[in-house]
């Protein structure tokens, strides 16, 4: 069949101008969800990536985001170069508006600066690493805690309520420092040993490890050897899992356990037997058991997460998640653009207390667009279930501490 030469140049015209549409023109706010979905760490990925489709659920009847119903799509991201390949990817083949994650902290970084390239907000939920907003770069904002919310945390809660239950002054406590060796772990760790030690606990030692290896009991012999009365661990899921176990095989019993960012899942929990957990202290995201008080909304959260997908919620970095996917579409809705600067801007005028949201937190934004107040929480397990104990707003009135051991 032959066509005209109008005809022809006028649909290679309206291909190319469909091909290279601004995202405003889509019919949706396209959001490309940037979390591994393989791997030993996929079931967080996944469980993050639920905590934005509640959200999303309920931004959309509330309107959406710019006008426009919310459409999640999600990158596989196991490791720093899959990070910028999913950012590629989503931006050049989707054209995704804004970019959200993530569980990974070296993903994180990776994927901002990649989405840099595009021009791309990257609002970052769940990473923790305070270089993430220290680097300043333009177009990644926060909205969930970070690296010294987790280690202030742990470290006021062993000189405020462990040292307590054990019958210690804060000087008096030995603590070895244990983390995973990454930017996640090592500046956690960092900022730890600064805040106990300025507290006069002694720290006698500090450790590092992959959180892949196979094989952590070096790991646990320097620190059963230094005797401490507190193991505090920041670490993921499969090295914390073994480093419990270890720890078991090798009798090493400290008086209590602290563990940070991870330990107070059902993974855990399976893989280490109810009186394997018990009395263990983690400090994590706010779970939907802290009080209506403190985070309201949070049992309603917790109903809407069963009737989505008829359970539990597997980890608490989901409702963190859920609220920080709101605050990123307030933050684009009062800019009314998502183009990071306008964002960025918009972002001096939010100022909320905290208890604002589900988790407890609130929002007010420094100048490297880190929201100063979202904060962990800590929970112990107790027969088999993760109870918020810490701090007392969180935990209401009916929750006690148990001996740690």
């Amino acid at each position: 069949m032959m066509i005209s030469r109008r005809i022809f140049l006028g649909t290679v015209l309206a291909g190319t101008m469909l091909a290279s549409a601004p995202s405003w023109a889509q019919e949706t706010f396209k959001v490309g969800v940037i979390n591994p979905f393989s791997g030993p760490t996929a079931l967080y990925g996944d469980e993050v990536t639920r905590g934005y489709e509640l959200a999303a659920d309920a931004v959309n009847k509330e309107g959406g985001i710019l006008g426009k119903q919310v459409e999640l799509i999600r990158g596989n991201a196991t490791a720093p170069q899959e990070g910028i390949a999913a950012v590629e990817q989503l931006a050049g083949r989707d054209n995704v508006d804004v970019f959200i994650g993530t569980y990974l902290s070296a993903v994180a970084q990776a994927a901002s600066e990649a989405a840099l390239n595009y021009n791309k907000l990257y609002w970052d939920t769940n990473a923790l690493a305070a270089n993430l907003t220290e680097r300043g770069l333009p177009n990644f904002v926060r909205s969930g805690p970070f690296s010294q919310s987790f280690a202030d945390r742990s470290a006021e809660f062993i000189t405020e309520l462990v040292a307590k239950e054990l019958g210690k002054q804060p000087s008096e406590l030995k603590v070895w420092i244990e983390h995973e060796e990454s930017i996640y772990g090592t500046s956690i760790a960092d900022r730890q040993k600064e805040a106990l030690e300025k507290a006069g606990v002694q720290v006698v030692g500090v450790g590092a490890h992959n959180f892949k290896a196979i094989d952590l009991t070096d790991s646990i012999l320097r620190a059963r050897d230094a005797k401490p009365d507190v193991y505090l661990n920041t670490g993921y899921v499969p090295d914390g899992n073994l480093l419990l176990r270890t720890a078991r095989d090798q009798g090493f019993k400290p008086a209590a356990m602290v563990f940070v960012g991870t330990g107070d899942t059902k993974e855990t929990l399976e893989a280490m037997g109810e009186a394997g957990v018990e009395g263990l202290y983690v400090v994590s995201y706010p779970r939907p058991d802290i009080s209506e008080e403190f985070g309201p909304g949070s049992s309603a959260y917790l109903e809407a997460y069963k009737a989505k997908y008829n359970a539990e919620p597997l980890a608490p970095q989901s409702m963190a998640a859920f609220v920080g996917f709101k605050m990123m579409a307030e933050a684009v809705n009062a800019a009314e653009s998502a183009e990071p600067e306008a964002v960025r801007a918009a972002l001096a005028e939010f100022d909320k207390p905290e208890s604002s949201y589900e988790t407890g937190f609130g929002v007010k934004y420094n100048e490297n667009a880190q929201n100063t107040r979202a904060f962990p929480t800590v929970v112990q397990w107790q027969s088999g279930k993760p109870v918020t104990i810490y701090p007392v707003a969180a935990a209401g009135e009916n929750k006690t501490v148990k001996a740690a051991q």
